[in-house]
């Protein structure tokens, strides 16, 4: 063994795997935090304003569903490089001088961006770093996301105030090719492990294959047997996972697209301060990430965690109309905490199940499959919430619709606990 891997993969690999999965959010977070100044400038509809997050997430679940497999057979290398590159590209055409129809082009291209990120930095756990650590970088690395949420919505409004959105935009385009730069060196520097084929763990008895449960001559304390990469057919977990993704996908970018706008519409808040209510939930998105992953890597239930992060995301969800209704702010802040707390958790709880279950050699494609049910409901939730927002109900309306997808995730979750207790 040579000192490299008697090292491990080194922090600079922790921070692209992260820099992966918050690339492609850059965009539309950055956009989010203006939202307001986007829609005077262009004079657009908040429902239009949603298309945007529209395009980008259906473009993001189409991506996951039909090139999944297609990064099975491509290199690490190649799709981190392609993940950037697609990122830094959309961000430089919201700089361009033109109307809506580009930013719906730019949306579209940080969409296929978000296509690859969690399958391929999910192989390179498996195949690179060593079995201790999966889990709980898993955790870091899934909080890319609200890293960007964090950062780009507290640094979008003041480039914005200094340079427009558009400058922004082009500044911020920086950021992943910087990214794609540190990609190359931590990639060449981290080996491939000896072991890479087999799952993170053995399926605990709170997640079984769903698929295999109601078969009379299965052992139910016999661990799942994943899936081959060749066969088109995945274990019933994953497909449930996909489905909770979904709907908490909804709730999510509902709240994440509109909070900003919300919070300048209704509560008077200045832009700049909009955009910290996202930075808030984003902070609090990262902790959150990285708590429930160590709760993951200590054996907890997938299915369990998954029914209290929608209880949660309920309470959230009340206090957004609460804080409507009263235009009490403090209520917002709260809302956003809790918003950052479970619906923003939801993502590294549904990866670490799936490390659970599925072997390194089909990981690009099955995570691909559950990202896709993600980023399906990505993209239903902002633009059923700018309907909802534009017609005569308002924001109470729609924050009244978010708690109740969050209740059918918590209906979902119970299904998968009694699942579970009939498989023990």
């Amino acid at each position: 063994m040579d000192s490299r891997e008697q090292q491990g993969p080194s922090r600079g690999m922790l921070t692209v795997l992260l820099g992966a999965v918050g690339a492609g959010p850059l965009l539309l977070y950055g956009l989010s935090a203006v939202s307001d100044s986007i829609i005077v400038d262009l004079g657009i509809s908040e429902a239009q304003f949603g298309l945007l997050a529209t395009a980008c997430f259906t473009c993001a679940a189409i991506g996951n569903a039909t090139l999944a497999r297609v990064a099975d057979r491509h290199s690490d290398m190649s799709l981190m490089t392609i993940v950037f590159a697609l990122a830094a590209a959309a961000l430089a055409l919201v700089a361009v001088p033109a109307g809506f129809g580009m930013l719906l082009v730019a949306a579209a291209l940080s969409g296929i961006a978000q296509s690859f990120p969690n399958g391929v930095t999910n192989r390179i756990l498996l195949e690179r770093v060593p079995v201790q650590k999966r889990i709980g970088w898993v955790g870091i690395k899934q909080s890319g996301v609200q890293v960007s949420q964090l950062v780009v919505s507290v640094v979008f409004p003041l480039l914005a105030a200094a340079a427009g959105w558009r400058g922004a935009a082009l500044a911020i385009a920086l950021v992943p090719l910087v990214l794609m730069v540190m990609t190359w060196r931590a990639l060449r520097a981290a080996p491939l492990l000896a072991e890479t084929s087999a799952p993170v763990a053995e399926s605990d008895p709170g997640e079984p294959d769903l698929a295999e449960a109601d078969d009379a001559n299965a052992d139910p304390a016999a661990p799942v047997t994943p899936a081959p990469a060749t066969s088109p057919r995945y274990p019933g977990m994953m497909w449930a996972l996909a489905a909770f993704g979904l709907l908490n996908g909804i709730g999510v970018q509902a709240t994440n697209v509109y909070m900003p706008l919300f919070s300048v519409r209704e509560l008077d808040f200045p832009l700049v301060l909009g955009g910290v209510t996202a930075a808030v939930a984003g902070a609090i998105g990262v902790a959150a990430r990285v708590g429930w992953a160590r709760q993951m890597a200590r054996g907890a239930s997938g299915p369990r965690v998954l029914l209290l992060l929608a209880l949660i995301a309920v309470t959230g969800a009340a206090l957004f109309f609460a804080a409507g209704v009263t235009g009490w702010a403090w209520l917002l802040w709260i809302a956003a905490a809790l918003h950052g707390t479970s619906a923003l958790g939801v993502s590294v709880v549904l990866m670490s199940a799936l490390m659970r279950s599925i072997p390194a050699t089909a990981m690009a494609s099955a995570s691909g499959m559950v990202t896709a049910g993600m980023f399906t409901g990505f993209a239903l939730g902002p633009v059923a919430m700018g309907l909802l927002v534009s017609s005569p109900g308002g924001f109470s309306l729609g924050w009244a619709v978010v708690g109740l997808v969050y209740l059918l995730c918590a209906l979902l979750a119970v299904v998968l606990i009694r699942a579970a207790n009939r498989a023990a």
